[in-house]
């Protein structure tokens, strides 16, 4: 028989990053003792390295570390901690998992396990729902899918995260989207189980968060906004969901409730709805702490993992939650390239900080390396104010003056998201991304760019200075020849040169004559006046990386070129490079050297943060080349084909026919 509820002393977080230090957080707050455990790749992450206690996991893949609840259970009786805390993700909704901890005399800091089984298949919940009431899209049995029926999501019974989802608008592409999403749901979850639902192209993604104790009493704590997605994993949440007609908004409150009491349910969770027009349909429950439930806690002025931690110590919860208070924005800042397909990036993240005036959840410090096992989200940034638009307001200001020297980001795309008017405006839907996209990633100002890398030049060139004990440096070809630097611009590529002469006066600009560059007032900090205005530009250089931030929030990445490059690595025509690195998890099916291909024809999938991404043929010809196979890890640039022209067909003559003859003189 399994102990009854007592008090938390010592918590394991059974997961890393964000979510594990935001746990932590609540902990020391409380007064309980904290445990983390760590993949290799995490030892010293900062999740590791500020709890109290860390047991280490061996090895680098989720499914070797994250995923395993034996090993996580052995981390708890090691440490002597008494309860564990999932987080979200992982085995945050393993009914198994939970069962496993509650059997080991743990306390659990979750729903009970029967209510994490009930709704861990997607399709079970709808069914659970149905006969709760609760309102539903139809189910479509993708064997028998029709043009009728499309679009179609499918989706991961098991899963969550935007992991084993695949929106489907051509039936032709049905079986090819089937496989993939099942092989993502498999590596993700363990279960490759998938089914499909009508997709509503202009639906809002509202949700409703619940917290439950065992003695009968129901939060509902309000709604949240989660439209803005992209590949199906949120970007941008608020609290309350803007311009919900008030029955709507009661009506989406009485079926979460109704949703929570008809699987006994206890704990923190959130009940997810898609909204057409003024209709709700059911999605899913999740039962776990939410990625965005920041943003209810800043509403609500509650901290929902110390009522997670105790309604598990068998606490009753107050008749009522408290009242709301404002809005809430967070955005989720990820590692990532929207305008190359939203690829992840990596490399080393040299400097972050946020402005004081917005909570900051993060899991990286400065000096961490972002690498490819994990989901690339770096923090959430979270602001909270008296209105919907000051807080809009707040948060887009607040990111754009947010110091993020490493990795390409999201960063610029939040901000430019967050301005817009259809957001502004409370309109905007799930299919946002997919309209606007290439609108919100377009080059910025060329002009500003100019400027960032004469500013970047101008620093480079008083450092230089300094460093020999007077004004100079940069190429210079002949004495009279003016110094030259160049510097590339990330990730669009764009290369400026800045040429410049020194003189007793200072620096003066060769190409921008109209340019001022005022007397230094400290290192890194460069002044330039152009038009009567005076711009502050803070350069801060990491080897060949250049990072230069004005206070109006204007950031830019530059790499320094150097005056002779390196023989660029020379590779066969055709050959096709890994985008990012990755995992190869499986080749298309009958790929071999010497087949032919057609140009986008999908030739291997690699895996990246927890995402499959596909490689597609760039040309059509012959794969002559194959030099990877399933399970092998590659980096950004590694050979993955070589595809060349097919051989022509030879001339054949037609025997049968006399030649032509020559037209008569």
């Amino acid at each position: 028989m399994t102990a009854g509820p007592r008090p938390v002393t010592r918590l394991l977080v059974a997961n890393r990053g964000e979510i594990a230090r935001r746990v932590q957080r609540t902990c020391r707050a409380l007064g309980i003792t904290t445990v983390a455990v760590h993949s290799d790749p995490d030892t010293h992450a900062p999740h590791t390295t500020e709890a109290d206690l860390a047991v280490r996991l061996p090895g680098a893949a989720p499914a070797d570390t994250y995923l395993r609840a034996d090993l996580l259970l052995d981390a708890a009786r090691t440490s002597g901690a008494d309860a564990v805390h999932p987080g979200y993700g992982f085995l945050s909704e393993n009914a198994a998992f939970a069962r496993a901890v509650t059997d080991a005399g743990l306390t659990w800091i979750g729903p009970p396990p029967g209510a994490i089984a009930a709704m861990a298949s997607k399709t079970r919940a709808k069914d659970l729902m149905a006969r709760a009431g609760v309102p539903l899209l139809a189910a479509v049995d993708p064997a028998e899918a029709t043009e009728k029926d499309l679009p179609l999501l499918l989706k991961a019974a098991a899963g969550g995260g935007g992991r084993g989802m695949r929106l489907v608008r051509d039936l032709a592409d049905l079986p090819a989207q089937l496989t993939a999403a099942r092989a993502e749901a498999r590596a993700a979850f363990g279960d490759d189980e998938v089914f499909a639902e009508p997709y509503l192209d202009r639906g809002r993604h509202v949700e409703v968060q619940i917290l439950a104790d065992p003695h009968g009493t129901v939060w509902v704590l309000g709604t949240r906004d989660c439209s803005l997605q992209r590949r199906h994993q949120k970007v941008i949440e608020e609290a309350p969901a803007p311009h919900l007609p008030p029955a709507l908004r009661e009506s989406l409150h009485r079926a979460a409730e109704a949703a929570a009491r008809a699987v006994a349910y206890t704990g923190a969770g959130t009940v997810e709805f898609l909204v057409d027009e003024d209709r709700a349909h059911f999605l899913e429950m999740n039962t776990r702490l939410q990625v965005e439930h920041p943003v209810t806690e800043a509403v609500h002025g509650v901290d929902l993992v110390a009522l997670q931690i105790a309604v598990a110590e068998g606490e009753p919860l107050p008749p009522a939650p408290p009242a709301p208070s404002g809005h809430a924005v967070e955005a989720r800042l990820y590692a990532e390239d929207p305008a190359d397909d939203w690829r992840p990036r990596t490399g080393r993240l040299h400097r972050f900080r946020a402005p004081g005036h917005l909570r900051t959840d993060s899991g990286v410090t400065d000096g961490d390396t972002i690498g490819v096992h994990y989901d690339p989200l770096l923090a959430k940034l979270v602001a909270h104010a008296p209105t919907r638009t000051a807080a809009l307001r707040a948060l887009a200001d607040g990111l754009a003056r947010t110091t993020l020297h490493g990795p390409v980001t999201n960063r610029d795309l939040l901000v430019r998201t967050l301005r817009h008017p259809e957001v502004v405006a409370g309109g905007a839907d799930t299919s946002f991304y997919d309209r606007r996209l290439a609108a919100l990633t377009a080059p910025g100002d060329a002009r500003a760019e100019e400027l960032a890398a004469l500013a970047a030049a101008v620093a480079q060139a008083r450092t230089a200075a300094r460093d020999r004990g007077g004004l100079g440096g940069g190429w210079r070809n002949l004495p009279s020849a003016p110094a030259l630097r160049a510097y590339r611009a990330e990730p669009a590529g764009t290369v400026h040169e800045v040429r410049y002469r020194t003189t007793r006066d200072g620096i003066r600009p060769e190409d921008h004559p109209a340019v001022t560059v005022e007397p230094e007032t400290r290192p890194g900090t460069v002044h330039l006046t152009s038009e009567g205005v005076r711009r502050t530009y803070h350069v801060a250089v990491y080897g060949h990386e250049v990072y230069v931030d004005t206070p109006g929030g204007t950031s830019h990445a530059l790499t320094a070129l150097p005056r002779f490059p390196a023989p660029a690595a020379t590779t066969a025509p055709g050959s096709l490079l890994a985008p990012l690195p990755g995992t190869v998890v499986r080749l298309a099916e009958g790929l071999a050297e010497g087949v032919e291909v057609a140009e986008g024809a999908p030739l291997l999938w690699l895996e990246a943060m927890k995402m499959e991404h596909r490689v597609s043929a760039p040309r059509a010809g012959v794969l002559t080349r194959l030099p990877v196979e399933a399970g092998r890890q590659v980096e950004v640039g590694t050979l993955l084909a070589v595809i060349e022209d097919a051989e022509p067909a030879p001339e054949t003559h037609d025997t049968a026919r006399p030649p032509k003859e020559d037209p008569a003189p």
